[in-house]
C-alpha cells in the first residue's frame, strides 16, 4: 500500500473540501454534462486570457478550522477590554443569552436573504415589525423604517430628507454643535457633494437663522438633557425640518421627540443589546410623520393580506426602489441591519416596558449617585441636566477604566447597562481620593434626579403596550416565541439560496465563532489604540490579503455596506479630480445593466449620470461608451462598471473599456457585486479599474442576516489613497497616513469591525489555493445549472465560446407571452419545492437570475433544476389547455398546509401536486405560513405598526 507523506495526512487544506460543495467524483460527472474536459478547460472558455492573472495569488496556505481560531484567538487576547464609559453613542450591554444563542448566533436567522419573497420570511418580518414599533412608540413618532447602517449615516439621510421635504428656499443645513463628532464628521462629507451650506454652531446662536432642516442630538454629546420643543417650534416657523438624533435608552424615561415637535428621529439601538464590536454592526433606527413616509431612506415593513385573507407582512413602498427610481432614488442604501434590528427589538420584547424602565432608572441612578459623590468632594461637574452622561473638570484617570477625553482637563464619564456600584465607588475613589457611601449618595441622588425636577422632561405616555412586548419575559416563552418565527422562514439551513448577484454562499460555523468572542464584541471603537492591538493586527492582515486579491495599492475599511462602498469610491475619485483643478468633472457613465445602486449612489455625489447602451450579448457597447466618453471628456469623471457583467458574462472587451475612460480623463469604478467570479483568476486592479468595493457580505463570507449586516470596503490604486475616507474621532492609520484629514463615511473608523473577523478567517482558511477554487467551482456550478436547464429556459446571455460567469439569466419572457406564467409566478412556485427564488426580473425585466455559488453540492442543484423543470412541465401543461390560465399551480403558489386541510379541494390539480410536486419534496417539507400576498393592497391600505392580537386568529 501507498503511504501518504505526513503533509498529506496532516489535512491543513481540510476546509476547502468542506467549503466548496462537489466532490471529485461529481466534479467528473457535471464537467461531462457540459462539454468540459477539465475545470481549467471550463475556465478558459469562460474567463479572456487578456485579464488572467500570470500567476496564483500569494496568500499564506490554507489552515484547519481550529488552527485558523487559534490564530485569531491569540490575536483578540492582544485587546484589552476595560470598563467602558466613552459613551458617545457607544455603550457595553448586556445580550441576553437566549437571544445571543437562538438569534444572533442562529443559521436560521444569519444565513436569511433579504424578505423580497415575503412568503418565506414572514418570521423576521415580524421581528422587523416588532422593532418598528418599538422606534415609533419611543420615539413619538408615526412611522420608523426596518433600520439603517449607523447612527451618523441615519443623520445624513435626515439631512438630504430634510431638504426632500422641506419647502423652504434656503440651502442652509444646521447642525447642532452638540451632535456627537463622528455624526457631524459624516454630515459633513454627504453635504459637500450635495452642495449644501453647512451651519455648525449652537442651536440657540443660531435659532433665528433660515435653514431648510436642522440636526439636534437629545441627550446632547455633552449629557446635558433639556426640552427641545420651543426650539423645534422656532426652527420649524421658518420653513426648517427637524431631525434629532436620540437615544432609545434614554427615551424610555424621557419626553419623546415626535412629543416636541420633531419631523425626524433617529440614532444607534446599539445599547439595546447588541456589543460594541470596535464600531458594529449596529441597527439606526428612523422614524418620521405619515406625511414624510415617501421621502423616507430604507425599507419599510408594512401588513397586507394573503390569497386567503389571513394578515400577512411584506415590505412596502420602498421594496428595491433603488432598481426602479434610480438616480432619483431617495437613498443608495439597499442594504440595511435586519439581523442586529431584529436583535435590539427582541431586547424589547424580553425585557418589556416595566424591564426597561428599570434598566435607564438603574443607569440614571448610578450617573445621579456619581454626581452627587463628585460635587461632594469639590470635583466640577459640567452637565447640568443629565441621563447617563456627565463632563466633569479633571485629568485624572482610573486603572481599567476608559472616561472619554473631551479637553484639556475634561473628562467625560457615561454609565450603560453593565455599570454596577461597585463601578461607581471605585470611580468615586479615583477621582475625589475619598472613599464613597453609596447608600447615603443614593438617597441624594433620587431626590435631586433632573429630569425628575424639569417640568415636563419625563415622558408621560405609555410605551410599548402591544401584547408582543408584554407576553414573553420567561426564557422558555422567549425561545419558543423566537422557534415559532424561525420556523416561518426559510433560510440556508434548509436549502439552497440561488440569487443571482447575491452569491449565498457557506457562512461557516468557524468563520461565525469569533464574532461573540468579548475580546471582539466588547472594544469601544474610540478605546485607545494600545487596547486594541488585536484588533488593528486583524485589520491589517485582512487588508495586507485583499489587496493581494484585488490588486489595489490601498483599502479603507470604513464603507459599512456595499452601497456605502460605491459612495466613498466615488467620493475619492471626486476628492482626486479636484486635488488636480478638475472639480467640474462630474459626469458618470453608467451602462443600462448597472445595479440601481449605481446610479443612486452617483447623484449622491453631485454627479451627472449618463447612461450607456449594451449590445445585443449584454455587454456594454464599446462604440456608445467612447462616444460618450468623448462627447464628455472635458467633464468626464468615471465609468461604474460591474465586472463580470450584471448579464453573467465576462466581457471581453473589458481592458478596452478601461483604456477609454482613462483616454479622456476619467477614473474607473468597478462593483464589486460579482467579485465571487474573479477572486484569484483576475482582479480589479489587474484589469483597470481604480476603486473598487467589495461586498465582503457576498465573496468573502459575512452572512446576509436576512438582509443585512453587510461590509463594503474599497480599493484603490495608489493615486486614489489618499482621498479615502478618514475619520475625525478615531484615525484610520498611522500619523503618515495618506488619507490624514478627508472626512469620513461613516460613523465608526472601522466600519462593521466585528464581523471583519468571518473574512479574516474565510481567507486564512482557503488560502490562496482554496479561494481560486472556490471562484473555479462557482463557474462550474453556474455552467452546469445553465445547461441542464438551457433546453427548458433560454440563457439570455453567454459569453464568446457560451459560457456563463458565476451566475446565469433565464428568460422568462418566451413564456409568458405563450401563457401569461410570469417569472414571480415561477418564484412562488418554487417554494412549494422548498426553494427560495432566484433574483426576479433583474437586470433584465422578465427574466430570472440564478447563482448557485461554489457551496452547493451537485445533489442539491440536481434538486433545483429537477424542481425548475418540473415546473417547466407545469407550465406545458397550461400551454397545451389541460391545466386554466388562471387557475394551476403556479397562479396558485404558494401552497399553504391550509389549502390542503381546511375546505372543499376543487382545484383542477390534486392537493399532492400542490404541495409534494416531487417526491423528496415529503421528507424536508417546508411550508409557507401565509398565500400569495397581495403586495397592491398593503401599499394602498399602509400600516407599518404590529396588527392587534386577533388579527392573527384569522
Amino acid at each position: 500500500m501507498t503511504q501518504p507523506t505526513l503533509f498529506a495526512l496532516e489535512q491543513h487544506d481540510e476546509f476547502i473540501g468542506r467549503h466548496i460543495g462537489p466532490c471529485a467524483a461529481e466534479t467528473t460527472e457535471m464537467l461531462a454534462a457540459i462539454g468540459a474536459e477539465s475545470i481549467e478547460q471550463l475556465i478558459d472558455q469562460t474567463v479572456p486570457a487578456a485579464i488572467r492573472l500570470p500567476a496564483d495569488l500569494p496568500l499564506p496556505a490554507p489552515k484547519r478550522e481550529h488552527e485558523a481560531l487559534a490564530d485569531l484567538k491569540a490575536i483578540a487576547s492582544k485587546n484589552v477590554i476595560a470598563r467602558s464609559c466613552i459613551g458617545m453613542g457607544y455603550y457595553d450591554t448586556l445580550t441576553p443569552k437566549v437571544i445571543l444563542r437562538n438569534v444572533m448566533e442562529n443559521p436560521g436567522w444569519y444565513t436569511a436573504y433579504t424578505p423580497y419573497q415575503a412568503e418565506i420570511a414572514q418570521g423576521r418580518l415580524e421581528a422587523l415589525m416588532n422593532f418598528q414599533q418599538m422606534v415609533v412608540d419611543l420615539t413619538g413618532l408615526e412611522i420608523a423604517n426596518a433600520s439603517l447602517l449607523d447612527e451618523a449615516t441615519a443623520a445624513a439621510e435626515a439631512m438630504t430628507m430634510a431638504r426632500r421635504a422641506s419647502k423652504s428656499k434656503s440651502n442652509r443645513f444646521l447642525v447642532d454643535a452638540n451632535c456627537f463628532p463622528q455624526t457631524i464628521d459624516v454630515v459633513k462629507t454627504r453635504a459637500g457633494y450635495f452642495g449644501f451650506e453647512l451651519v455648525i454652531d449652537t442651536v440657540d446662536a443660531q435659532k433665528d437663522g433660515e435653514f431648510f432642516g436642522a440636526l439636534l442630538q437629545y441627550p446632547g454629546d455633552n449629557g446635558n438633557v433639556r426640552d427641545l420643543t420651543d426650539l423645534i417650534a422656532g426652527l420649524k416657523a421658518k420653513g426648517a425640518t427637524v431631525a434629532v438624533a436620540t437615544d432609545l435608552m434614554a427615551l424610555v424615561l424621557l419626553k419623546s421627540p415626535g412629543a416636541m415637535g420633531a419631523d425626524i428621529a433617529l440614532g444607534s439601538s446599539q445599547r439595546f443589546g447588541i456589543p460594541m464590536g470596535f464600531g458594529g454592526p449596529h441597527a439606526a433606527f428612523f422614524a418620521t410623520r405619515e406625511a414624510n413616509v415617501r421621502s423616507m431612506p430604507g425599507r419599510i415593513i408594512g401588513i397586507s393580506k394573503d390569497a386567503r385573507g389571513k394578515t400577512a407582512y411584506r415590505m412596502t413602498l420602498q421594496t428595491r426602489e433603488q432598481h426602479i427610481r434610480r438616480e432619483k432614488a431617495n437613498s443608495n442604501i439597499c442594504t440595511s441591519q435586519v439581523l442586529l434590528a431584529n436583535m435590539a427589538g427582541m431586547y424589547a420584547v424580553y425585557h418589556g416596558p416595566q424591564g426597561l424602565k428599570t434598566i435607564a432608572l438603574r443607569i440614571h441612578r448610578l450617573t445621579g449617585i456619581l454626581v452627587e459623590g463628585l460635587k461632594k468632594a469639590g470635583v466640577e461637574v459640567l452637565t447640568a441636566g443629565f441621563f447617563d452622561t456627565v463632563q466633569i473638570k479633571t485629568d485624572k484617570t482610573v486603572a481599567g477604566y476608559n472616561l472619554r477625553p473631551v479637553a484639556s482637563g475634561v473628562q467625560g464619564i457615561s454609565f450603560d447597562e453593565t455599570t454596577t456600584a461597585a463601578d461607581v465607588a471605585t470611580l468615586l475613589q479615583a477621582l475625589t481620593g475619598q472613599a464613597a457611601d453609596i447608600a447615603a449618595l443614593d438617597a441624594i441622588a433620587a431626590a435631586n434626579s433632573p429630569l425628575a425636577k424639569t417640568p415636563g422632561l419625563l415622558r408621560t405616555d405609555a410605551v410599548l403596550t402591544h401584547p408582543v412586548f408584554n407576553t414573553h419575559h420567561t426564557e422558555h416563552e422567549m425561545l419558543r416565541y423566537l422557534k415559532s418565527l424561525q420556523n416561518k422562514d426559510l433560510a440556508l439551513d434548509h436549502s439552497m439560496i440561488s440569487l443571482g448577484s447575491c452569491t449565498m454562499k457557506l457562512n461557516a460555523t468557524s468563520e461565525m465563532i469569533p464574532v461573540t468572542w468579548p475580546e471582539f464584541g466588547g472594544i469601544h471603537p474610540f478605546a485607545p489604540a494600545e487596547q486594541t492591538t488585536g484588533y488593528l493586527e486583524m485589520i491589517a492582515s485582512l487588508t495586507d490579503w485583499l489587496k493581494t486579491v484585488t490588486g489595489f495599492d490601498a483599502i479603507c475599511m470604513q464603507p459599512n455596506s456595499g452601497a456605502q462602498g460605491e459612495y466613498a469610491g466615488l467620493v475619492a475619485i471626486a476628492r482626486y479630480h479636484a486635488s488636480r483643478g478638475e472639480a467640474h468633472r462630474n459626469v458618470c457613465l453608467i451602462p443600462k445593466s448597472a445595479h440601481g445602486t449605481n446610479p443612486a449612489t452617483a447623484q449622491m455625489c453631485n454627479m451627472k449620470v449618463v447612461v450607456v447602451d449594451c449590445d445585443d450579448n449584454g455587454n456594454v457597447d464599446v462604440a456608445d461608451l467612447k462616444a460618450k466618453a468623448e462627447a464628455h471628456a472635458n467633464d468626464l469623471a468615471c465609468l461604474m462598471l460591474t465586472y463580470p457583467s450584471t448579464h453573467g458574462v465576462f466581457e471581453e472587451a473589458v481592458m478596452d473599456i478601461c483604456a477609454i475612460i482613462h483616454q479622456y480623463g476619467g477614473q474607473v469604478y468597478m462593483d464589486g457585486a460579482n467579485l465571487n467570479a474573479q477572486v484569484g483568476l483576475t482582479s480589479p486592479g489587474f484589469i483597470g479599474a481604480d476603486v473598487s468595493h467589495m461586498n465582503l457580505h457576498k465573496t468573502f463570507a459575512i452572512p446576509h442576516g436576512g438582509g443585512g449586516p453587510g461590509m463594503g470596503p474599497i480599493g484603490l490604486k495608489a493615486h486614489l489613497a489618499p482621498f479615502m475616507a478618514d475619520h475625525a474621532v478615531t484615525p484610520t492609520g498611522t500619523a503618515d497616513r495618506v488619507n490624514k484629514g478627508q472626512g469620513a463615511v461613516s460613523a465608526a473608523p472601522f466600519g462593521s469591525a466585528s464581523i471583519l473577523n468571518i473574512s479574516w478567517m474565510y481567507l486564512n482558511m482557503l488560502g490562496g489555493k482554496g479561494v481560486k477554487k472556490a471562484t473555479q467551482f462557482a463557474i462550474l456550478n453556474a455552467n452546469y445549472v445553465a445547461t441542464k436547464l438551457k433546453a427548458h429556459y433560454p440563457v439570455l446571455y453567454v459569453g464568446s465560446q457560451g459560457r456563463v460567469a458565476h451566475e446565469c439569466i433565464l428568460d422568462i419572457r418566451p413564456i409568458k407571452a405563450a401563457t401569461g406564467i410570469a417569472e414571480i409566478d415561477i418564484a412562488k412556485r418554487l417554494m412549494d419545492y422548498g426553494f427560495h427564488a432566484p433574483t426576479v426580473s433583474f437586470p433584465v425585466a422578465g427574466t430570472i437570475m440564478v447563482e448557485p455559488t461554489e457551496s452547493e453540492s451537485k445533489a442539491e442543484l440536481d434538486r433545483f433544476i429537477a424542481a425548475m423543470i418540473s415546473i417547466r412541465k407545469e407550465i406545458a401543461r397550461i400551454e397545451a389547455g389541460e391545466l386554466p390560465a388562471d387557475n394551476n399551480p403556479l397562479k396558485n403558489a404558494p401552497h399553504s398546509q391550509a389549502d390542503v386541510i381546511e375546505g372543499e379541494w376543487n382545484r383542477p390539480y390534486s392537493r399532492e401536486e400542490a404541495v409534494f410536486p416531487l417526491a423528496w419534496v415529503k421528507a424536508n417539507k417546508f411550508w409557507p405560513s401565509v398565500n400569495r400576498i397581495d403586495d397592491v393592497y398593503g401599499d394602498r391600505n399602509l400600516n407599518c405598526a404590529c396588527p392587534p392580537m386577533d388579527a392573527y386568529a384569522d
